[in-house]
């Protein structure tokens, strides 16, 4: 059975994630403070941390630096893409924005033990609701079934992801993919997310890409 230790000092959330997580089959751990945090991790070793920011004494970023080998999830109220890109760049396997989607949070849970399991734990998947992409093999899956993306849609639903909780705009994402795609113009960008919404719908039935009038486009949250 694997171990998921909750650190974060909010006890409605701690406790909906302790339910979540039992249900799934985890062994839970709860610590509510940095400190508490660090003194139980000197007598226990988890699978999995998720790791909330605002800790009363220690913060999540200092418990962060503490931490070896161990994938670390960030859930945190903090949206600025810089504390992502940060954290992300200091140790952080992933990143989710509360309030989250008790569904993603699972599935980001899953991808990184499973990476802990086969590679040694090389953080190479971004997730979003059921849609998997790892970077390193190139590789989208949406509800566990795989499917083929040009080269152009690869990049486009990569940024999308990486950004999530975010409206990309057009200027953004064609900057965004330049490198990968120096083919693709503003004109072909709406067939290219116009393809990419067909593949992944075709999968569940269901819409993950939104667009946003005269702005751009964004992954689809209820």
């Amino acid at each position: 059975m694997k171990k998921i230790l909750i650190i974060d000092d909010d006890v409605f959330i701690g406790d909906m994630l302790e339910e979540i997580l039992s249900k799934e089959g985890y062994s839970v751990l709860r610590a509510y403070s940095g400190t508490e945090a660090l003194f139980l991790l000197s007598s226990d070793r988890p699978d999995l941390v998720l790791l909330d920011l605002m800790l009363p004494g220690l913060s999540g970023e200092q418990v962060m630096e503490k931490i070896k080998d161990i994938p670390v999830i960030v859930v945190s109220a903090k949206i600025d893409v810089n504390d992502k890109v940060n954290l992300l760049l200091n140790g952080a396997a992933d990143y989710v924005t509360k309030p989250f989607d008790t569904k993603e949070l699972l599935a980001r849970i899953n991808v990184q033990l499973r990476h802990k399991n086969y590679d040694g734990f090389n953080n190479t998947a971004v997730v979003f609701d059921d849609i998997i992409l790892d970077t390193a093999l190139r590789r989208v899956t949406v509800a566990d079934k795989e499917i083929h993306l040009t080269r152009t849609e690869y990049a486009i639903l990569k940024m999308l992801m990486q950004r999530s909780a975010q409206v990309v705009t057009k200027s953004e994402l064609m900057d965004g993919i330049w490198a990968d795609t120096p083919d693709c113009t503003e004109s072909s960008l709406k067939i290219h997310v116009a393809n990419l919404r067909k593949k992944l719908k075709a999968v569940t039935d269901k819409e993950y890409i939104d667009s946003v009038w005269g702005i751009g486009f964004k992954l689809k949250t209820e």
